[in-house]
């Protein structure tokens, strides 16, 4: 209830009921809310930080098993916040979190024991790190009924629609929305794609996305044929599971040479939803829609290849419609590469490429930017090298010394930043993005800056 009431909190006031029925399940010993009570004492959520107490209910949690504690305690050792620093204590902490389930303390021991960091470098162990998450990642991909889940990709988009912005203006969305009712096809289902996934500051809304797809495929658009496919082969609050109306819908798109359609009847084959189970047929339609680029039919094609699903294993084939669906970012094509090379199947075995692929794969799923939102060190993040590498630019060309120096003067800056946040952290400084705050070019911002403060004090000086 707690739960659900904070996700939902709009104002203060709901923000603090939900502190109160944290507060009393807490009380009640239960160990869930207890760990959100911790959180608010280490973050100052609801206005109550205290650090101290925080810890004092980490380890209470940890006593008790819980990973989420043994994660938090290990994070505050490794830093030294609120208790001592001592990365030897962290390092128990963090691999007692893995023990218990740890998603966080996985890929952070993942990178402690490649980059060599209190521990011996050891690139194995990394790997069976990265691997536990790749391999909870992966799970989560394929749970529904074995039929991975796809990220939509807009198909069909307008110049604005596909733009980079995160938000859709509102005045932008209703010209919009008045095109599609005039019969703009591109823009029908552009906007049924933006309802199907919620994108662009707009609400999921299955029924409007149907609405929008409807009415594009009716105008003759096969895109809009296959995401009703899709839809109702999914199954969602405007179109209940049925296999029969995917495979209509599949089929329509399918005999316009549709890649999506074509991948959509290849899955209901291989799956046997509707259909009788038929690889030849899924191959077939896999492969034709492979040819046109369709990312999640390459992976099935090395799928079917890789497991011998209707044909024979040939791993090297495996692996090239493995690689081609990774080129696209397909995320269980960039695992199953990872799998190829740490096993050394149909491939040369090689560590460092394996856990680079399952790097990849965290990445794709949003799980690097949400480990570093912790503080915890990062291999794409390690300030201490891109110091060695300005210093060789410098050494190497004396026309590198001056784009060098104000480089180095940004690096700095950003190191001191973080430094006088944890040092402040018992003070209630919170984490921020200099690039949400001052906007993509903070830096230039700040180099100018400076440059006119050296201009002022040359002139004061030799005036």
């Amino acid at each position: 209830m707690g739960v659900k009431l904070l996700q939902q909190s709009k104002s203060q006031k709901q923000k603090a009921e939900a502190h109160m029925l944290f507060a009393k399940a807490a009380d009640m010993g239960n160990l869930k809310a207890m760990e959100k009570m911790a959180d608010a004492l280490l973050f100052g959520n609801f206005g109550m930080q205290n650090v101290t107490a925080a810890i004092q209910l980490y380890e209470s949690l940890a006593k008790e098993g819980s990973y989420k504690a043994q994660n938090a305690l290990g994070f505050l050792s490794s830093y030294g916040i609120g208790m001592e620093y001592n990365q030897a204590k962290a390092l128990i902490y963090y691999t007692f979190g893995s023990i218990g389930g740890s998603m966080m303390s996985q890929m952070i021991l993942g990178y402690r024991y490649l980059s060599g960091i209190n521990v011996l470098q050891n690139c194995e162990v990394a790997l069976y790190h990265y691997k536990k998450v790749a391999d909870y990642i992966a799970e989560k991909l394929e749970k529904s009924d074995g039929i991975p889940v796809e990220k939509v990709r807009l198909t069909e988009r307008p110049e604005n629609l596909s733009s980079n912005s995160e938000i859709l203006d509102w005045d932008i969305y209703q010209y919009y929305k008045f095109l599609a009712e005039r019969g703009d096809v591109q823009i029908q289902v552009s906007l049924g794609q933006l309802h199907l996934i919620g994108r662009k500051g707009l609400d999921q809304d299955y029924y409007k996305a149907l609405y929008y797809f409807l009415k594009a495929a009716k105008a003759g658009s096969a895109n809009a044929m296959a995401f009703i496919g899709k839809m109702y082969l999914e199954g969602n609050d405007a179109a209940p599971q049925n296999n029969a109306t995917a495979f209509k819908y599949f089929s329509m798109a399918a005999n316009k040479g549709n890649a999506i359609g074509l991948h959509g009847l290849g899955l209901l084959y291989f799956y046997g939803k509707g259909v009788p189970v038929n690889y030849t047929e899924a191959l077939k339609y896999f492969q034709k829609a492979a040819e046109k680029g369709w990312p999640n039919a390459q992976f099935q094609l090395g799928f079917m290849y890789y497991s011998g699903s209707g044909v024979w294993k040939d791993y090297k084939l495996a692996f090239k419609y493995f690689y081609l669906a990774s080129q696209s970012g397909q995320p269980l094509a960039i695992y199953y590469l990872a799998e190829m090379y740490a096993t050394g199947t149909g491939v040369l075995r090689s560590c460092r490429t394996a856990v680079e692929k399952r790097l990849k794969l965290l990445k794709k799923r949003k799980c690097i930017p949400w480990h570093f939102s912790y503080g915890i060190e990062l291999p794409l993040k390690d300030i201490h090298l891109a110091r060695r590498l300005y210093d060789m630019a410098a050494q190497t060309s004396p026309e590198a010394h001056i784009p060098v120096f104000f480089a180095l003067m940004k690096l700095e800056a950003v190191h001191l930043l973080r430094d006088i946040l944890f040092l402040n952290f018992t003070m209630r400084w919170k984490w921020i993005k200099l690039d949400d705050s001052l906007g993509p070019y903070w830096d230039l911002f700040a180099i100018g800056l400076i440059v006119a403060l050296l201009i002022f004090l040359l002139r004061n000086r030799y005036g």
